[in-house]
């Protein structure tokens, strides 16, 4: 099983191919946004990889990310766990005033991913 480390909260095994944005809640317990309900809509889910950071990703995580104008982060709900990763819980429902972290994301990734190169 894949190790996840999250600064602040400590290292966890993972369950293979778990979405990470669902690893941060359920093992790493994490406070985790996903106001979109894990689709790749709002960006609430973002990490910044400290190492292990994939070198894949979704068409959808890459346009989403594009399309915001963001970079040097991740977004958790387009992210499985195969591998060690060390992240920076970046976007908590602590602090962001939001009632709830959004509905929980389902086990698949959504949209059907379609993947790519990070570059």
């Amino acid at each position: 099983m894949p190790l996840l480390t999250v600064e602040g909260f400590g290292t966890f095994e993972v369950p293979q191919d778990k979405r990470l944005v669902l690893a941060l809640e359920d093992e790493a317990g994490v406070d985790q946004l996903h106001a979109c309900g894990g689709n790749c809509r709002c960006t609430t889910c973002r990490v910044e990889f400290v190492a292990g950071e994939p070198q894949q990703m979704t068409v959808a995580e890459k346009e989403k990310l594009a399309e915001k104008g963001l970079s040097g982060v991740r977004l958790s709900c387009q992210i499985l766990a195969t591998h060690n990763m060390t992240v920076r819980a970046i976007s908590r429902l602590e602090g962001s005033g939001r009632p709830d972290p959004g509905d929980r994301p389902e086990p698949d990734i959504h949209p059907e991913p379609v993947w790519t190169t990070k570059d």
